[in-house]
């Protein structure tokens, strides 16, 4: 089984481990780091199993582009497991509590870009339904779930990420 907690400053070398770990280049390792310095991670929890953390999310602002009136969204990325604790639960342990502390924090909506398949069971639907956009994908990938009920009444638009994204890029 695995517990999930606060990530902590003590954990940022082992986070970049494994989003190294888990994605084929070092962009998102980078991209935590630099939503961490510059203090965009608004929920960012760990996975351990035993001692060791086996898996992060991280969910940072997301704006909707010519809208000031929205300021409680929120990004979910990245999240990732080590390969070899893959498929065991941690990643739907770490989506499930940051979706929760993301409803605690009063957050309205949370956007990922993501296999639907995976995302679906968590409540995520493609936001287009919703008529929103994303610069990254014009397909199904890009999802929403309303973290408060009413939370996405009148959002219509082009989701923005915070500027470290650009990482992702390079």
């Amino acid at each position: 089984m695995h517990r999930v907690r606060p990530a902590t400053a003590g954990d940022l070398e082992a986070i970049c481990r494994i989003h190294q770990a888990a994605f084929a280049t070092g962009a998102e390792a980078r991209l935590v780091a630099a939503l961490v310095r510059a203090g965009q991670d608004r929920i960012s929890l760990v996975a351990q199993r035993d001692e060791t953390v086996v898996g992060h999310v991280l969910m940072s602002p997301v704006a909707i582009a010519g809208r000031s009136d929205i300021s409680t969204a929120l990004g979910l990325a990245p999240l990732a497991v080590l390969p070899r604790f893959q498929r065991l639960g941690a990643g739907a342990a770490l989506v499930r509590a940051g979706l929760e502390q993301a409803r605690l924090h009063a957050c309205s909506f949370c956007v990922v870009l993501g296999n639907p398949a995976y995302y679906a069971r968590f409540g995520f639907v493609p936001a287009s339904r919703f008529g929103l956009a994303c610069l990254y994908t014009d397909g199904d990938q890009f999802m929403v779930a309303e973290v408060q009920p009413g939370g996405l009444a009148g959002v219509r638009g082009l989701v923005t990420y915070a500027p470290q994204f650009a990482v992702l890029d390079e």
